[in-house]
């Protein structure tokens, strides 16, 4: 079975946007992932984050954070975010949960 990666862009079934898969790669395993929505009509901020690839484009919404079970969903990858770009966006979701 192929699981899925972070960094990995999905299509998911009766889900709006396409959403990044932000969890990591052992906890995709379960056939959940957490990931985030990209959003095209949004404003830049601390926890919007511009990224951009061949096949998708817009801001990943850091703080819409949502866990989803593939194993009921439709879904389909569509497209992979960098390394590069995933720590950047890593770095803003860990900054929800810091103390200080």
């Amino acid at each position: 079975m192929n699981y899925l990666q972070q960094g990995d862009i999905l299509k998911i079934e009766k889900v709006k946007h396409p959403v990044l898969v932000v969890s990591k790669n052992f906890f995709n395993t379960s056939g959940q992932i957490i990931g985030c929505p990209i959003i095209k009509d949004s404003i830049s901020g601390p926890l919007h984050i511009w990224m951009e690839t061949d096949e998708t484009k817009g801001y990943v919404q850091c703080e819409k954070i949502a866990l989803l079970d593939l194993s009921v969903r439709g879904h389909k990858k569509i497209d992979r975010l960098p390394i590069s770009d995933m720590i950047e966006i890593s770095d803003a979701i860990q900054s929800i949960f810091e103390y200080v």
